[in-house]
């Protein structure tokens, strides 16, 4: 059908081109098609590897050595392979998350739910196809608590060809949200289990892996964003952060909504957002149109109505810095300016909350549908009192 399809574009087009551009229209548009759904391979490495945050080194559970892990990027369509190979002594699984597994949910990674673990020395081989999703998702492990530090984004583009149903972006960045424990995390799971009793919470926040100039120690430990004036920019943020629902603000900017879990949703412009454990949002930043001679925090601090209970009440901090037109280097950070901090909400704002999510909204086009479902006939009856 693809074929026939090519063929009559490729017709009505012909009495307009010479043959042989004809023929490498032809060719090209058949390339497209065939280029739509291909199959992705990667290997992933469980490994050690050593960590210095907060003034203290530890090692901690990485894939290919990264913190965090490798970025998977796919299209709409397209088969994903990925090889995980464990060399550590925890047995190892890992989870998908939010990818539908369509006919393959031994792929989903669960431990002792939808496989056994994958062993020390052992190898194991992830199989699905990403079908009629599009936008960020991520990988974790899905055994005991080592996904504290084993995580990374999932990027699904859309089929070659189909634009995203907002303006494109300059430059897409993942930002991922974690927590940081200077203890091993797999001690404080058996402490718990022995005493009944919650975790201790965590240290830090991190963005990308780092917790910013707002902890003791991790001035140079910061993620910084560079942009240019007038862009756009697609951050596609990802709470990994096991327990902590995370409120998120640029200082003096704003952030337009256009995705959430890999669904796109109608836009909607706010100041500070909500992010759960677990959650994806896709928010656009459109750069200031001049040089502002100023730089700008990127803050995420938690939200919760815990009572009693304690929660990690700290606050991580990225920068948001502009290229100076006038500085010859592209790298240079200048402390000397201005640092501007968003104001984020109390803990508890509940409100805030509640105003945030009620605006989210299925973008219900043509292109992507709302897809209802009819309620079954009998509640119908039933409601109607028949």
């Amino acid at each position: 059908q693809e074929l026939i399809k090519i063929d009559n574009l490729a017709m009505a087009i012909s009495s307009r081109l010479p043959a042989p551009c004809y023929l490498l229209m032809a060719t090209l548009m058949l390339l497209i098609i065939q280029a739509q759904s291909i199959t992705r391979h990667y290997d992933f490495n469980v490994q050690t590897a050593n960590v210095t945050r907060l003034c203290a080194s530890k090692s901690i559970v990485t894939v290919n050595g990264e913190y965090p892990g490798p970025t998977l990027v796919a299209r709409e369509g397209d088969r994903v392979l990925v090889r995980v190979t464990n060399h550590v002594a925890h047995n190892m699984t890992l989870h998908w998350h939010g990818i539908r597994q369509l006919r393959s949910g031994w792929a989903d990674g669960p431990a002792y739910v939808t496989q056994c673990p994958i062993q020390t020395g052992q190898s194991y081989v992830y199989n699905f196809t990403v079908t009629g999703q599009r936008g960020t998702l991520w990988w974790h492990a899905h055994i005991s608590w080592l996904r504290a530090t084993v995580y990374g984004a999932i990027v699904i583009l859309p089929k070659l060809g189909v634009p995203y149903p907002f303006v494109a972006p300059h430059k897409e960045i993942p930002v991922l949200f974690g927590e940081w424990w200077r203890a091993d995390t797999e001690a404080l799971v058996s402490q718990a289990l022995r005493t009944g009793g919650a975790p201790n919470i965590s240290d830090a926040f991190t963005i990308n892996g780092l917790p910013g100039p707002l902890y003791n120690c991790c001035a140079k430990d910061t993620f910084k964003l560079k942009v240019e004036p007038g862009k756009i920019y697609l951050l596609r943020l990802i709470n990994a952060a096991l327990n902590d629902e995370l409120f998120f603000s640029v200082a003096n900017h704003t952030l337009t909504i256009v995705e959430v879990d890999a669904v796109y949703v109608k836009p909607f412009t706010v100041k500070t957002l909500i992010i759960s454990p677990g959650q994806t949002t896709n928010v656009l930043l459109t750069a200031k149109p001049f040089y502002p001679k100023a730089n700008f925090y990127m803050s995420a601090a938690p939200y919760s109505v815990i009572r009693p209970g304690t929660f990690d009440n700290t606050t991580v901090a990225g920068i948001l810095e502009y290229h100076n037109p006038h500085s010859a280097s592209e790298s240079s950070f200048d402390k000397d300016l201005p640092l501007f901090k968003p104001t984020l909400p109390r803990f508890n704002d509940t409100g805030l909350v509640t105003n945030f999510t009620s605006k989210l909204r299925s973008l219900a086009t043509p292109q992507y549908p709302a897809a209802v479902c009819h309620a079954p006939i009998w509640i119908e009856e039933t409601r109607v009192g028949r």
